[in-house]
């Protein structure tokens, strides 16, 4: 275009609408779909070529859980789970805090990050308020908990779905690979923050009690919908634990399971209060990371047709001299850092084709796999690394400031930098003995 190498123009597009995602003064679904549709206007590529980058598994995926998360919130499911743990430590301001850091990083990792600390930070709050604590630890430990037990599953965290989907894998895949290193580094950090708060988390025994008075049942605002709920999630699940052996997509089981849960959930109800009901739901859809996504694809499509991203595969390859432990390290390490300042979903969307290109070098799919699992995790744990660093931290930080506790940036820093440093080192001592003893 004008003498210029489509190279350029493509890397010029990228780089600036990272830029513009970086500064967030503008919406991101906005950014990425002008972004997308200048490469087109550019000649970067076509529309077709448009189109087909677009991963529509990766689409299904996050809609189809996205309905089943909203309608399974109605219940009271998560609050209720939230103070039934509370009482069960008997309102004791330590157990509490470890208990709402194991709920938060459970829910993680089958819903969506933001979703969950939305769920579980108001419950906090009543709470802390009723044994008049103070509830920095209790809010910064659960947004760690929410990024990491994002990580442990396929669908618990963006990147995740993303590196999923690019390579076929399955629910289990994530499970059997990731899960354990991220019941350990939740374990040592709940533990951390335990000592650490021992001497500080104290209430009175009236004030312990009026929590005990709280009655986690009036949580439950429908108890049909609750089991309604419970069937369908757990048949998804189910679904994508044995997607391996079925080969049904996990965005084809997920869609399916919103359509049989709107079902439910509408059954029987008058005409108009049923398509009311349905266009409720559709309206809690995330429609903004969903263009945001299709727009990511679209431009991740323009570096890859353009053969920048192979370009940068194999400077990487040279780079690493083709070294599986100097990859697998310095994958973890820079996506932890990288992520930690900007979103990792276009980083990871980014990295996704370039380390494709560089499987073949490197002994193929299964050997690679080591890489994939670094990328994940540092992708997925840098998030903890400073307030901005993921959707949960802003949004948690916007609740504590609206009730009064507010989490500077600075403040934050101060506990997310070591909690990030932890968690990446506990995540190379276990791909090292893993994979590559």
């Amino acid at each position: 275009m004008f003498g210029i190498d489509l190279k350029w123009i493509a890397t010029l597009i990228v780089v600036l609408c990272y830029a513009i995602l970086f500064t967030e003064k503008i919406n991101r679904a906005i950014v990425t779909l002008l972004a997308a549709t200048i490469m087109i206007f550019c000649g970067v590529l076509n529309q077709s070529q448009a189109f087909a980058g677009i991963d529509f598994n990766t689409i299904s995926l996050l809609v189809g859980m996205m309905i089943i998360v909203n309608i399974t919130e109605k219940s009271g499911l998560f609050q209720f789970v939230a103070i039934w743990g509370a009482k069960k430590v008997r309102a004791h301001p330590l157990g509490i805090l470890a208990v709402l850091a194991l709920v938060t990083a459970f829910f993680s990792a089958f819903l969506d990050n933001v979703t969950t600390v939305l769920l579980i930070v108001p419950v906090t709050f009543q709470i802390t308020r009723s044994l008049k604590i103070n509830p920095f630890p209790y809010l910064i430990l659960e947004i760690f908990a929410s990024n990491i037990g994002g990580t442990a599953t396929l669908i618990g965290d963006p990147p995740n779905i993303l590196i999923g989907s690019a390579l076929g894998l399955s629910f289990t895949d994530f499970v059997l690979n990731l899960a354990p290193v991220v019941v350990l580094v939740m374990l040592i950090l709940t533990l951390i923050f335990v000592l650490i708060w021992k001497n500080s988390l104290h209430t009175s025994t009236r004030n312990r009690a009026m929590v005990l008075l709280i009655n986690e049942n009036d949580s439950i605002t429908d108890k049909k919908l609750l089991y309604k709920s419970l069937a369908v999630l757990a048949a998804v699940i189910l679904a994508f634990i044995t997607a391996e052996h079925t080969h049904i997509a996990n965005g084809v089981t997920a869609l399916f399971g919103a359509a049989v849960l709107l079902l439910l959930y509408t059954w029987g109800e008058k005409h108009s209060e049923r398509d009311e009901k349905t266009e409720n739901i559709f309206n809690l859809v995330d429609w903004t990371t969903i263009f945001f996504f299709c727009g990511l694809f679209i431009l991740v499509s323009g570096l890859e047709v353009t053969g920048i991203l192979q370009s940068l595969g194999q400077w990487f390859l040279e780079l690493t001299g083709g070294n599986m432990q100097k990859t697998v390290f310095l994958i973890l390490g820079s996506s932890a850092i990288l992520s930690s300042a900007i979103d990792n979903i276009p980083f990871v969307a980014t990295m996704i084709p370039m380390l494709q290109s560089m499987e073949s070098a490197m002994g193929g799919r299964e050997a690679m796999m080591p890489v994939w699992w670094a990328l994940s995790l540092g992708a997925c744990f840098g998030g903890n690394g400073t307030l901005i660093g993921a959707s949960a931290n802003v949004i948690v930080a916007g609740l504590a400031q609206r009730e009064g506790h507010p989490i500077s940036f600075a403040k934050f820093l101060i506990w997310s930098v070591p909690v990030m440093l932890l968690s990446i080192v506990i995540s190379g001592l276990y791909l090292y003995v893993r994979y590559l003893m």
